[in-house]
């Protein structure tokens, strides 16, 4: 999906520096490597006694949730307060925007309030997109999944992920699986692995779920699961997005689950160290068997846990802070 203007002269600075997060798609390498290296020392936070760093202290974040999303908008805050930020959960059921305020006034009047970023779910592909073409100087925007598009951060606590528990990319193949179609997370995820370098990308899926021109963002295309898995480090099992789906793209679910889900006689074509992820929510029985998403090669928890450091990173480099920075903030008195 392609919008108007350069992404990335919107979403880094004049310093070549992380400005704002609306997609993955384009950044360079050093900037997706600098929010993982950020990420990994920001791990160590969430096991500490005290989960908290004065990174963004006086700094005030806005979530601004236009889709229910209780796991990415419960990481999102964590991640802002243990940088130390204030945060307002903004509830659009009630909040102007229901009562027909645009989003670009209900964005200029949060700003008028000194707020310092929004992270932001919406329902339609580009709305972070318009909001930070819209934003003040000092208001960074983080994009929290816009329609069909993108997930940046999801992707990254993915690559995280997979970095901490299979070393370097580049020899790498991995798999994802599913509803291709209507994955944000997916498109994100291919961006990612691209960028990174990982040696191959395939995606397993029936031909109704797979966009028509998937082949051109660098990946090998499988309908059959079973040829999909053979050899592959790492599978990513993707949430079927029912409520995305217009039409009858599948006979049941109970047909997809005997071709498409993965269960562990499935799983064994795969190396026998391979990763098993989902970025959730799972459909059990649907998409993945429960003894392989509770199973040993499962890191699926570890991806939740690893979200928060991945949005802390992804945050306190908005904010203009490097990894260095950081360091020396953390030296701060609380």
């Amino acid at each position: 999906m392609n919008f108007p203007g350069n992404w990335n002269t919107m979403q880094l600075d004049a310093q070549g520096r992380l400005r704002h997060f609306l997609t993955v798609e384009g950044l360079p390498r050093r900037i997706l490597t600098d929010i993982l290296d950020t990420a990994d020392s920001f791990v160590v936070v969430g096991e500490q006694p005290v989960k908290k760093v004065p990174l963004l202290r006086g700094k005030t974040i806005v979530n601004l949730f236009f889709e229910t999303s209780t796991r990415t908008r419960t990481t999102f805050e964590l991640a802002a307060k243990r940088l130390s930020a204030d945060v307002l959960n903004i509830n659009v059921s009630t909040s102007a925007t229901a009562k027909g305020e645009s989003l670009l006034d209900t964005q200029k009047n949060l700003e008028a309030m000194h707020t310092d970023m929004f992270v932001v779910r919406h329902q339609h592909s580009g709305a972070s997109h318009f909001m930070a073409q819209h934003a003040a100087p000092h208001v960074s925007i983080i994009n929290a999944g816009d329609g069909q598009h993108a997930h940046p951060t999801q992707a990254m606590l993915d690559m995280l992920t997979i970095r901490r528990h299979k070393g370097a990319f580049d020899s790498l193949c991995v798999a994802i699986v599913g509803d291709i179609l209507h994955s944000r997370v997916a498109r994100s995820q291919i961006h990612a692995l691209n960028t990174l370098g990982v040696g191959e990308v395939r995606v397993i899926a029936p031909r109704t779920l797979l966009p028509v021109d998937i082949e051109s963002l660098g990946t090998r295309v499988f309908t059959s699961l079973s040829q999909g898995l053979a050899g592959v480090d790492v599978v990513i099992m993707l949430r079927l997005q029912k409520e995305r789906m217009q039409s009858a793209l599948l006979p049941s679910e109970h047909e997809y689950f005997q071709r498409y889900g993965l269960t562990e006689e499935k799983l064994a074509l795969a190396r026998p160290d391979a990763l098993v992820m989902h970025p959730g929510p799972i459909n059990r029985g649907v998409e993945i068997a429960s003894s392989v998403a509770d199973g040993p090669q499962s890191v699926i928890l570890r991806q939740v846990s690893y979200g928060i450091a991945v949005r802390m990173a992804v945050m306190s480099m908005a904010m203009g802070r490097s990894p260095g920075a950081r360091e020396t903030a953390a030296k701060e008195p609380e």
